[in-house]
């Protein structure tokens, strides 16, 4: 029991990054916000726009956005002040195990797979339907086999379908390509990723400037057909409507649901160990990317809102097809070169992210470090977990279908949030005399807030999700007990009697 709440001790964090086995610090707060907006704005804005505003919410997704952007500022102020006490790779993994001890350190890494990995191959999903998409203004087609997922879910019916495809092929290529960029260098991905988000920045503003002129009010007038409710308590809405699956509607669902199109903030500080002065850029990161990306996501969900009906918006490519139905077709091909730009960066930044989750738990011996912690000599880069990121995003993007990885990592996201905002009020008060560079203001109320919003929308994703998040849960725990357990360092550090919680 003492060494399932075994807080990592700051001392030791922070004598790791001394160490050889460590990344190179090269990121600058441009580079990071950039890292950060090139995480956020891809699929949610380009895919998921259109599920949340035909399935869930109707023109109030508008104020979904607001709502989700909401309780992300919450939970941003409380990264970046975790992000500048303790500026080493892991994320929310790294700050749990300073503050809530080695289960629950177990518990939100394995959940960051979730986020990461599954999110990961969501966006490849997204990716892939914007690229067949581009390929049919010139009249390309790819054969149905390989088109999409094999089988998807209809809300409408609350069944599942065969597709009449086996694999989604492109997606898994994207995937590929991506992982071979990874693995070259963090120099070199952030680069890329640079060059795809002012592509994408100025297809979004052309989308919010040249879609504002054939908005049609109208499309408004039924601005809330769902209700502006939502909520549920396993499965069980207590406000609002429910589709005929028992999964609740209205524009709070809708914010659990596009609250996948945030993810992505987070992401900057798992780049902490690599910041030049991790103090001040990581926070200027978080907070700038956020606050710059929830002002275009409202903007094109009004957009897109207002240039088609809700019932006519389609799910698979929905800003490049609203501009098709309004006859700009010309706006189709540059829409659709755009968002492949930036769904490309969102993939690029999450399956980033992932590798640097999994060398913080080699560090600490709970998945095997000859694999997962394993440096590239030349490259810098933790190659081994990228490649195996790469063949877990791989599988997953070819055989799952969207609508399930998007609820699926929404709820292993919002579950991260909820810990790290905890994890800031046990903090300020176990460690009052730490080093904070940069404290969430207005304090203990946003980090209480950050809590309450995010447990609001993830009692408002459908019961499946919370069966799902429980087994993947429960999956991460057998493997603690029969490898990470036994093989943690803080385990060794007990038997030995070199443990010490300063």
């Amino acid at each position: 029991m003492n060494q399932l709440f075994a807080r990592k001790p700051l001392s030791l964090l922070l004598e790791e990054m001394k160490g050889e086995n460590r990344l190179r610090r090269i990121l600058g707060p441009v580079t990071l916000t950039s890292l950060g907006v090139g995480a956020i704005i891809g699929t949610g804005i380009f895919v998921l726009t259109g599920i949340a505003a035909h399935d869930k919410a109707g023109p109030a997704i508008i104020l979904s956005f607001v709502v989700a952007g909401i309780a992300c500022v919450f939970a941003a102020f409380c990264y970046a002040e975790f992000a500048s006490m303790v500026p080493v790779a892991g994320s929310a993994y790294t700050y749990a195990y300073a503050t809530l001890g080695e289960l629950f350190a177990w518990i939100i890494g394995w959940d960051l797979i979730l986020e990461y990995a599954v999110g990961s191959a969501t966006v490849a999903h997204g990716w892939s339907h914007y690229f067949q998409n581009f390929l049919k203004i010139f009249n390309i087609y790819i054969p149905k086999i390989f088109q999409k997922s094999p089988f998807d879910f209809n809300p409408d019916t609350g069944q599942f379908f065969s597709t009449g495809s086996y694999l989604d092929l492109p997606a898994v290529i994207i995937t590929c390509i991506i992982t071979v960029i990874l693995v070259k260098g963090i120099r070199e991905s952030a680069t890329f990723n640079a060059t795809m988000v002012i592509i994408k920045l100025c297809i979004v503003l052309i989308v919010i400037g040249v879609g504002a002129f054939f908005i049609d009010t109208v499309n408004w007038k039924d601005f809330s057909p769902f209700g502006l409710g939502g909520i549920s308590f396993f499965g069980n809405t207590i406000w609002g409507q429910s589709a005929l699956d028992g999964a609740p509607l209205g524009m709070i669902a809708g914010a659990a649901m596009i609250f996948f199109a945030y993810i992505g903030f987070d992401s900057v500080s798992t780049h902490a160990e690599e910041a030049k002065k991790p103090h001040k850029d990581v926070p200027i990161g978080i907070i700038a990317s956020l606050l710059i990306c929830t002002v275009l996501y409202i903007l094109v969900a009004a957009v897109l809102t207002g240039m088609v009906n809700y019932k006519e918006i389609n799910i698979d490519a929905p800003v490049s097809d609203a501009f098709s139905k309004v006859g700009l077709t010309w706006a189709q091909f540059i829409i659709s070169l755009g968002a492949l730009a930036g769904i490309t960066s969102v993939l690029l930044v999450m399956m980033l992210s992932q590798p640097r989750v999994f060398l913080a738990m080699a560090r600490d011996g709970l998945v095997p470090p000859s694999i997962f912690g394993a440096i590239h000599e030349k490259f810098r880069t933790p190659y081994k977990s990228t490649i195996l990121t790469g063949l877990f995003v791989g599988v997953l993007a070819g055989l799952l279908p969207l609508r399930i990885l998007a609820e699926l990592v929404n709820i292993g996201t919002l579950f991260a949030f909820v810990v790290v905002c905890a994890a800031v009020l046990i903090m300020r008060k176990k460690h009052p005399e730490a080093e904070r560079p940069f404290k969430a203001p207005f304090y203990p109320v946003v980090p209480i807030l950050g809590i309450f919003t995010c447990l609001l929308l993830m009692f408002s994703l459908p019961f499946e999700n919370w069966v799902r998040l429980i087994v993947w849960l429960a999956i991460g725990m057998l493997i603690y007990i029969f490898y990470g357990r036994k093989h943690s360092v803080m385990h060794k550090m007990i038997q030995e009697g070199k443990y010490n919680k300063s």
